[in-house]
């Protein structure tokens, strides 16, 4: 994992806490802020795990209960200093509407994605039709605004589904590099839902709120079939109520949505409410890459590592891995790239190369020298460099993950309602 955003967040809440004990409230206040900007660029981009997720959440949510109560205390004035961290703090009128709004858009703060992730269109192999589609909905609009006057609208909902690992994602962080001056909302269904009566559906409301006020806006809602499922008999009040509401905000009367995309993605489409299917006017595929898209993704993850293998290597390893997804690829190289590393842990003889440094060999090569990793100096070992070979036998093991039961109801989704990415 990169340690970018989350060094730059502990850095950041290091130098608040620093600030909150000296009493240098109004600094500590802006520190905690911006560090759980970063903390929550950690969590959408970074963080791989859902422990490691959740412990990162944990920590944001006691920094910006910090912050509630800085804020308060510095409202107030110096007559109250502010409760301890972690302390109770009972001024708050609960029923004030305004006061209520605040705290929910404040709790939204966080979907918005500060630091931009840096994925470019080239950087995803394929998915032509997909990428043409988001480039219409959301870069021509705004560089050419005045081709989008009258009747000619930019989609307003955008449905990215297929089966897990394909990059859809990963497409959403191109949109957001790509989007120029748009304002990127990055939620997950887990983030609009809570366990307070009422509170889902003001969430909602909330946060199309902040997308008007911070317009031109994208929405990408990951796995919103978990929001947004089919209506049942048998379904709570609440799940109803959410559902609703999130309709009414994206093709209410009276709704000013000019500016704001809503892009969903999910791995299980035929879930989803038939009324929240229709306000997704377009309904892109994202098959799993065929075989120049799976060579060219061996091209991208195998080149950003030393190694000997050549064009053909890349059309051979494509042909062999039919029915692997992106994400299934990106495993197998991750599997290759230790290859090298287990060979060094079994070596038992080195032999000088270039530059004096030290690489496993044969006991029978010329310059063989008997000895263990242990042996060698850490500043001596060579980098191995990765192999054909080294593939091929993380390929006997690594098998894709995706089933052929989810493919045909896929198929069958895009035969009815959707359109090949």
């Amino acid at each position: 994992m990169s340690q970018t955003s989350l060094q730059q967040a502990v850095d950041l809440v290091t130098k608040a806490t620093e600030e909150d004990k000296a009493g240098n409230y109004e600094a500590a206040l802006e520190l905690y802020d911006r560090s759980v900007q970063y903390f929550i660029h950690t969590i959408k981009y970074e963080a791989q795990g859902e422990k490691q997720k959740e412990t990162i959440r944990n920590k944001c949510s006691s920094y910006l209960n910090r912050a509630e109560q800085i804020k308060k205390f510095l409202k107030d004035g110096p007559a109250k200093r502010p409760v301890k961290d972690g302390g109770k703090d009972g001024g708050k009128d609960s029923g004030d509407d305004d006061d209520d709004k605040k705290k929910l858009q404040e709790k939204l703060q966080g979907a918005i994605v500060m630091v931009k992730p840096n994925v470019k269109w080239t950087d995803i192999a394929g998915l032509a039709s997909a990428k043409e589609s988001l480039q219409e909905a959301v870069i021509l609009p705004i560089k050419f605004p005045q081709l989008f006057t009258g009747n000619r609208k930019p989609w307003r909902g955008i449905l990215l589904y297929g089966p897990p690992g394909t990059g859809k994602s990963y497409i959403a962080k191109a949109v957001a590099t790509e989007a120029g001056q748009s304002t990127f909302f990055s939620i997950s269904s887990a983030d609009l839902m809570s366990k307070w009566l009422g509170e889902s559906e003001k969430l909602v409301k909330n946060l199309f709120q902040l997308a008007r006020e911070n317009k031109p806006s994208i929405i990408f809602i990951d796995e919103i079939d978990s929001m947004c499922g089919s209506r049942s008999d048998n379904e709570s009040e609440s799940a109803r109520r959410i559902k609703t509401e999130f309709m009414v905000q994206m093709q209410g009367v009276g709704m000013d949505n000019d500016g704001i995309l809503v892009l969903g993605a999910t791995n299980i489409p035929w879930t989803l409410d038939a009324a929240i299917r229709r306000r997704f006017e377009k309904r892109i595929y994202i098959p799993l890459p065929d075989v120049h898209g799976r060579k060219e993704m061996f091209r991208i993850d195998v080149g950003k590592n030393k190694h000997t293998m050549s064009d053909v290597d890349f059309k051979t390893l494509a042909d062999k891995t039919e029915g692997f997804s992106g994400y299934d690829i990106n495993i197998l190289i991750k599997d290759a790239l230790m290859q090298p590393v287990r060979r060094v842990q079994t070596a038992t003889h080195f032999k000088r190369i270039a530059d004096n440094k030290l690489l496993p060999c044969s006991p029978g090569d010329t310059g063989a020298m008997e000895m263990g990793w242990l042996d060698v100096p850490s500043e001596q070992l060579a980098e191995p460099l990765l192999s054909m070979s080294d593939i091929l036998r993380s390929l006997s093991s690594v098998k894709p993950t995706v089933n052929k039961d989810d493919l045909e109801k896929l198929e069958k989704f895009t035969s009815d309602f959707g359109q090949e990415g």
